[in-house]
């Protein structure tokens, strides 16, 4: 490979190649202070995910470096968040059946099918479709996640074991044990979440997780550590990850394709998301093609080093973007200091309290739950606020995977229904407005008698072109005035088809059999073909309504001069 070719699939060389020396120290402190954040909050989510917290630092190594030399983002730090962990659990704890073995295999095959998946379709320039994820769905998934992952840790906040996994069951079996609470694991929680949010308001940049699992830790034992009764992360095996292709059979693999193709949608929308939100900050584009190998790429290093599925991560993200990073070479240092925690500092990782850990991933979910989006969703639209909390519920009654795709299939019904009957209007002359406007914008509104100007604000194709024809009947015979000429106003016509051509044509037909004449106005230029196959000939198409309704009077001028005088 050529190196002008090197340097444009890894934006990082391209500023190694002109790195100054005075960006060093803000990469070097960026990296640091993401490393306090991602080492804690990493090992929260191995545990939400269902591994051991080592895995957790895992997935923010290797994978944090792949992205680095490839992403476009100067400032996106990828790793394990809610919304993924909550994925994989759900997608490979029915594939395991218990077995731990299988369970790290299996995730890291899930990831690796991402990954190639996703590098894929970045080739195949599919990175389009993150913007076809209505946001909705996007609010209602994160608050259906938010919520589970609360209902799921509220058995280790409150030093409960909790054998139900499903939503409902968990809540229940949670409420009928709670006289077995722990006190201490309960306090040593509650103080975890208090001390998140103090350091959130007062220090918002301070690495807060880390801050309160150190206090924590110290806290617990200065009251008696192992010997309190609260359940502590314990031991946790030092070292770096062993790279290696998972193997899990033919029939596993099945069921890990299509949880893949799951995890492609929210991993990759859920990173370009963040990568977008802090790129348009900085004043800086994302190239979404890129990203979505670059992204594939991280997970597919993820599966390859045994850890598992990754995406943007917001709050590793924003202390990247808050310390000043000047390049991506911060992300290379944060995975650097976190490898260099993993292979040495494990111990006394293993002293922290589990509810502590849990308290963290409630803390973090809580930031998830977006209210304030829901609120405007409902004043925008009422419907799509009831999708929003649809997909809430069906994340929350029939699993993550399940849940999105009903969702998704919900609003992609919704949209053909729209398409389907899209609006339809009569034109007039609107009081206080130029040219010609929907009639039904004031009670003062006025057409010109004999002359019915109808715009169509849809694409005509085959599958509500009988609707076309439906709503023009009713549209002419409702009427006041039977009219001599129809002004067809095209430019909200914005795709037609052979059905939809043909839809013309009858209509054309018809409205001339019941001594309607018929213009079209404004077409749009692949439009023109419509006079071939019609019937409509050139002097029947205007370019604005305003002439088409001139030639209409004209025409019936020039006809009652030629009528015979009474």
């Amino acid at each position: 490979m050529k190196m002008p070719d090197l340097l444009k699939l890894s934006p990082l060389l391209n500023d190694l190649r002109r790195y100054k020396a005075e960006w060093l120290p803000p990469d070097l402190i960026a990296g640091l202070s993401v490393a306090a954040v991602q080492v804690p909050t990493a090992m929260a989510y191995a545990t939400l995910a269902g591994f051991s917290p080592e895995i957790g630092l895992y997935s923010s190594i290797l994978p944090v470096i792949v992205y680095a030399f490839f992403g476009t983002s100067k400032q996106l730090v990828v790793g394990p968040d809610a919304a993924t962990s909550a994925m994989v659990a759900s997608l490979v704890a029915p594939l395991a059946a218990g077995d731990p073995t299988k369970y790290v295999a299996f995730s890291a095959a899930l990831s690796s099918v991402a990954g190639l998946l996703m590098i894929a379709g970045g080739v195949l320039r599919m990175g389009f479709f993150v913007n076809f994820f209505a946001r909705p769905i996007l609010v209602g998934f994160l608050n259906g996640i938010a919520i589970s992952i609360i209902a799921g840790q509220m058995g280790k906040f409150l030093g409960i074991a909790i054998h139900k996994h499903d939503f409902i069951p968990s809540i229940l079996e949670l409420v009928s044990r709670l006289r077995e609470t722990h006190l201490l694991t309960v306090t040593i929680g509650v103080s975890t979440v208090l001390m998140l949010a103090a350091l959130r308001r007062l220090a918002p940049k301070a690495p807060a997780s880390l801050i309160a699992l150190l206090v924590a830790s110290i806290g617990l034992f200065y009251l008696g550590g192992a010997h309190s009764g609260v359940t502590l992360v314990g031991s946790i095996p030092a070292g770096l990850p062993h790279l290696g292709l998972p193997f899990i059979g033919y029939h596993a693999g099945q069921g890990i394709l299509v949880g893949a193709l799951g995890l492609v949608i929210v991993s990759f929308t859920s990173g370009m998301l963040t990568a977008r939100s802090f790129a348009a900050r900085a004043g800086q584009t994302i190239d979404p093609n890129h990203e979505m190998w670059a992204i594939g790429a991280a997970n597919l290093a993820a599966g390859l080093s045994g850890s598992f599925a990754v995406t943007g991560a917001d709050s590793r993200t924003a202390v990247n973007a808050s310390s000043g990073n000047k390049t991506q070479l911060s992300s290379v240092f944060a995975a650097i200091a976190t490898g260099a925690v993993a292979a040495c500092l494990s111990g006394p990782l293993g002293y922290l309290p589990v509810s502590a850990l849990s308290a963290v991933l409630i803390f973090s979910a809580c930031q998830l739950v977006d209210l304030a989006s829901g609120r405007e969703l409902h004043r925008i639209d009422p419907f799509e606020f009831k999708l929003s909390v649809f997909t809430t519920a069906a994340v929350l009654l029939m699993g993550v995977l399940p849940g999105v795709a009903i969702s998704i299939l919900v609003a992609i019904v919704i949209l053909l229904k729209r398409i389907y009957q899209p609006h339809d209007t009569v034109l007039g002359s609107v009081p206080g407005l130029e040219g010609h406007n929907d009639v039904s914008l004031s009670g003062e509104s006025t057409t010109v008698p004999g002359i019915l100007v109808w715009r169509f604000e849809g694409p005509l194709v085959f599958f509500n072109a009988d609707y076309f024809k439906t709503r023009l009947r009713y549209v002419v015979d409702q009427a006041a005035e039977k009219p001599r000429w129809l002004v067809l106003s095209l430019e909200a016509v914005s795709q037609v088809d052979a059905t939809g051509i043909k839809a013309f044509e009858e209509t054309n037909t018809e409205m001339r059999a019941r001594g309607i004449g018929v213009l079209l106005a404004r077409p749009k230029s692949y439009m023109r073909r419509l006079r071939e196959f019609t019937g409509i000939a050139q002097e029947d198409v205007f370019m604005t309504i305003h002439s088409a309704r001139e030639a209409a009077l004209l025409r019936d001028a020039e006809k009652s001069s030629q009528e015979p005088q009474a």
